[in-house]
């Protein structure tokens, strides 16, 4: 997992409302348990044509939105099932952050688990963002901020432990690894006693 400390770039515009773990990866590509490979079925449905041919319309398949990180998508983003998949594909698209007025639970748990930024802001700003794809933006992981280019910032909720696995490029249990020292000598001192 690769740190985030700070995030600039253009943004990738989603509309749709409700889009469920399926919608990120159909089930019928949950036949691995590697994660390289897997942006290539991320939204399989929506990119492709009945024909199997890339949709021009679909925004994934614009060229212009090939170097963006940033995902805006409509409320309610990443329900469904728990699909561990599903930040997997995004993050393997070139994906590091996912912007909503909301944001399911469990998605966001395993997108954070897996370095993934999930990023709940207010349904006004959402939908400015919404209206103007390809925004540049600048996400401040450590002030949990995103910055517009006019100047204006808005907070979001990002509990401490997940920020400081997302500094550090560590999930849960490469965080409790790094620990291991301190760990042992706490062992020592009580195995002393």
């Amino acid at each position: 997992m690769s740190a985030i400390t700070e995030l600039r770039s253009r943004t990738v515009v989603l509309r749709e409302r409700n889009i469920d773990t399926d919608q990120i990866i159909p089930a019928r590509f949950l036949t691995t348990t590697e994660r390289r490979g897997l942006g290539r079925f991320a939204f399989h449905d929506w990119r492709q044509r009945a024909d199997g041919t890339p949709d021009p319309a679909f925004p994934f398949n614009d060229p212009a939105n090939r170097d963006a990180q940033i995902l805006v998508a409509g409320r309610n983003f990443g329900c469904g099932s728990s699909r561990e998949h599903a930040p997997w594909a995004l993050l393997d698209l070139g994906l590091q952050a996912v912007i909503s007025a909301q944001i399911a639970d469990i998605f966001r748990s395993n997108a954070l688990k897996n370095g993934l930024l999930p990023i709940v802001l207010p349904e006004a700003i959402v939908e400015e963002l919404l209206a103007r794809p390809g925004i540049a933006l600048h996400i401040d992981v450590a002030s949990s901020e995103v910055r517009l280019s006019d100047g204006r910032r808005f907070a979001f909720p990002l509990d401490e432990f997940a920020r400081t696995c997302l500094l550090e490029g560590v999930d849960q249990l490469g965080y409790l690894l790094k620990q291991e020292p301190a760990i042992a000598r706490y062992e020592e001192l009580n195995h002393a006693r």
